[in-house]
């Protein structure tokens, strides 16, 4: 059996990077402890598809693009719950007699996708897709929704408190801001997927999962994982506090919420997440 390419060798023999790049990508990558593959397109210097076309060909799988097109049963997508699709990147695509195919993103891991498969009495078979490619099928047939690229400086607001909501969306919209809202838990975390906003402000008790669990499941997807998460919350005991950071929360806000440190919040979690916006409160 002939041994496995490597990946920046198979970048650099599809003449997508030069072996100079690779060799200084791989140190930066190890440098800030990133998988080398997604830290190649994060930073610009492939796109997703050459990423999914060149891991299928180091893993000997297929490769596919534009899975969203098609079609799926609902009796398959429920092989697969929403949850675990999008913590694993994991999408059905077909079953074949004793074979399931999945789509996959990271061919180097696939105790999930195999458990899945062996569960139904299955043997694995993964295709290999981007991540761009993935998501855009979960929120198509998962969510009913097409993913949304948030237009200017974007922020949800994940409050179960009607008069919550409208009071932070006025004061956010007041200064040049466009928001999203979320109900509860899980509607919140279905916007994150759909929408991407640049920062979420989430209460700490809703329906249908809270913000501590919320930020759980978005710090689990790393398309996700750099959007700020700001808790807001009157119920907070000094051991929520003391642990907020360490869940990954960007800030924290007690109720009531003053205009002038909403703005500035939001406008500091803007800077990180790669916006930025001027205050006018």
């Amino acid at each position: 059996m002939s041994q496995k390419k490597l990946l920046g060798e198979i970048l650099v023999n599809k003449g997508i990077l030069s072996p100079v790049t690779v060799e200084r990508m791989i140190a930066l990558a190890n440098r800030e402890q990133k998988r080398f593959g997604w830290f190649l397109e994060d930073k610009g210097l492939i796109t997703g598809n050459e990423l999914s076309a060149a891991l299928a060909e180091q893993f000997n799988m297929k490769h596919l693009t534009n899975i969203e097109q098609y079609s799926y049963p609902k009796q398959l997508l429920a092989l697969i719950t929403p949850e675990t699709a999008l913590e694993f990147n994991l999408f059905p695509l077909r079953q074949e007699g004793t074979n399931l195919l999945m789509a996959v993103t990271d061919p180097t891991d696939m105790k999930m996708a195999n458990n899945i498969a062996q569960n139904q009495g299955k043997t694995a078979v993964p295709v290999v897709v981007s991540r761009e490619a993935f998501f855009a099928a979960f929120c198509k047939h998962y969510l009913g929704r097409q993913i949304q690229r948030p237009k200017g400086e974007t922020v949800l607001i994940a409050d179960d408190d009607k008069l919550t909501r409208e009071i932070l969306k006025e004061i956010l919209e007041r200064n040049g801001f466009r928001v999203l809202l979320a109900a509860d838990g899980m509607e919140a975390y279905k916007e994150i997927v759909a929408s991407r906003p640049q920062v979420v402000l989430t209460d700490k008790e809703m329906p249908n999962f809270d913000g501590f669990q919320l930020i759980k499941l978005v710090r689990a997807i790393h398309d996700l994982k750099s959007i700020p998460v700001i808790l807001i919350s009157d119920k907070t005991t000094d051991e929520d506090e003391a642990r907020l950071f360490d869940l990954g929360f960007f800030d924290f806000m007690s109720k009531p919420i003053k205009a002038v440190t909403l703005i500035s919040r939001v406008k500091r979690a803007m800077t990180v997440s790669g916006a930025s916006a001027e205050p006018t409160v």
